[in-house]
């Protein structure tokens, strides 16, 4: 169990809690976009699928800098 924890591992641990982040904050950054847009008027679904997909791209690179940061400091000595 001890070699899970090994300074040599810490690109798995960031991929790994990348993985585990990306799903809700898509969510929640794509709830609070569609939110947004609809308070000036009702929005169509092209325009629904834009911002998921700009959701994703924008999750994606929040997950990842916070696991770089997090795992960094997680195994720094």
């Amino acid at each position: 169990m001890e070699a899970l924890f090994d300074r040599n591992l810490a690109v798995i641990w960031v991929l790994a809690l990348t993985i585990a982040l990306f799903l809700p904050v898509r969510k929640l950054i794509w709830i609070l976009q569609v939110r947004r847009a609809e308070r000036t008027a009702p929005i169509e679904e092209p325009e629904r699928e834009r911002l998921r997909r700009r959701a994703g791209f924008t999750a994606a690179l929040l997950c990842f800098v916070f696991s770089a940061l997090y795992v960094n400091h997680l195994f720094s000595d």
